[in-house]
């Protein structure tokens, strides 16, 4: 078991400073950060109900970009839903057997490590495009390695990895370990807005 709570905790101080302008600012993902905070929204109702083993549009349905409009009050729901996403994962029954998110069916400890991943990343994507300070700890980086980590089969790592993650980037061996996981996620540790 795993807390995220430090984790949506430190995306929903994010929040406050987004501003309008941002809205249409690139972020590292590729996306603008309106997309981003739609694909937030969903993905914390996604989590929080694979962690309770719901199965329904919630859990069921494959992630799309989503370039509506942001709904009125994104910014209490979404700092709602980042809570509600970390109390699911408390409970230690979330942990155990298998339950599905965006379609796909696979055990619940790593779903709840996919969840980490997520936040960790959409996160840094956010601080990233909005110009704010975000440092994950050490313990939370090395807990997702395994998710983004690449297999060696090039194959394999391209199957697993559509969708998901961009190519690797290169990163220094000695990296910190969330730079690592950046890098292998597709990001570039450096990345700043022109």
């Amino acid at each position: 078991m795993i807390d995220l709570t430090p984790s949506t905790t430190r995306v929903a101080a994010l929040i406050p400073a987004v501003r309008e302008e941002h809205l249409d600012a690139p972020t590292p993902m590729g996306a603008p950060v309106v997309q981003l905070l739609n694909h937030l929204l969903g993905l914390t109702v996604a989590f929080r109900d694979a962690a309770a083993k719901i199965e329904g549009p919630t859990t069921s349905t494959p992630p799309a970009p989503v370039l509506d409009p942001l709904p009125d009050g994104w910014r209490e729901t979404l700092t709602i839903r980042l809570g509600q996403l970390a109390g699911a994962w408390q409970d230690p029954a979330a942990w155990d057997g298998m339950t599905m998110a965006g379609s796909v069916r696979f055990p619940a400890q790593a779903c709840g490590l996919v969840a980490l991943d997520e936040v960790l990343l959409h996160g840094w994507d956010l601080a990233r495009a909005t110009g704010q300070d975000y440092r994950p700890t050490d313990t939370e980086a090395e807990a997702v390695l395994p998710i983004v980590t690449p297999d060696p089969d090039p194959e394999v790592a391209a199957a697993e990895r559509e969708g998901m993650f961009g190519p690797p980037v290169p990163v220094a061996a000695d990296a910190p370990p969330f730079d690592r996981v950046l890098g292998f996620a597709g990001r570039d540790p450096a990345w700043s807005p022109a």
